[in-house]
């Protein structure tokens, strides 16, 4: 019993990684492309997930700097829950770990100068990337 339960674990995660078949793919340059039902993140009970209505009128172009804009945010987001975690733990790499256990503590323990860094590192990076990729569509 227990070797068939690991084995069809084995195989139900071997078959995450296997090719998905797109037999039905459309090519269209409208918003209709973000309607296909084969797109990434598109989830089978809800389908195309818009409630707000930010998609009518966009182009694909647009569409795509959101997408990019939302994994980015969510990456962010991730980093800063795991910063939050680490610095309630107790360690902050940087400052011989003077600062406070609570992170909202240490947020406002932090020097302006701490900040200033932050603010224009963050910048930095933004600026690079636009550098990189390009001029957004219009």
């Amino acid at each position: 019993m227990k070797t068939a339960a690991i084995i069809s674990s084995l195989v139900a995660s071997a078959s995450a990684f296997a090719p998905v078949s797109q037999t039905n793919v459309r090519s269209s340059t409208s918003i209709q492309a973000w309607k296909d039902e084969n797109i990434i993140g598109i989830t089978a009970p809800a389908g195309f997930f818009d409630p707000l209505g930010l998609s009518s009128g966009k182009s694909d172009e647009v569409m795509n700097l959101y997408r990019e804009a939302e994994l980015k945010h969510g990456r962010v987001a991730m980093a800063a829950c795991l910063g939050w975690y680490i610095t309630a733990a107790g360690v902050h790499p940087a400052f011989n770990s003077s600062l406070s256990s609570d992170p909202l503590e240490a947020a406002k323990q932090l020097p302006v100068v701490g900040w200033l860094q932050f603010v224009l590192g963050c910048g930095a990076i933004e600026w690079l990337f636009q550098q990189i990729k390009g001029p957004p569509p219009v």
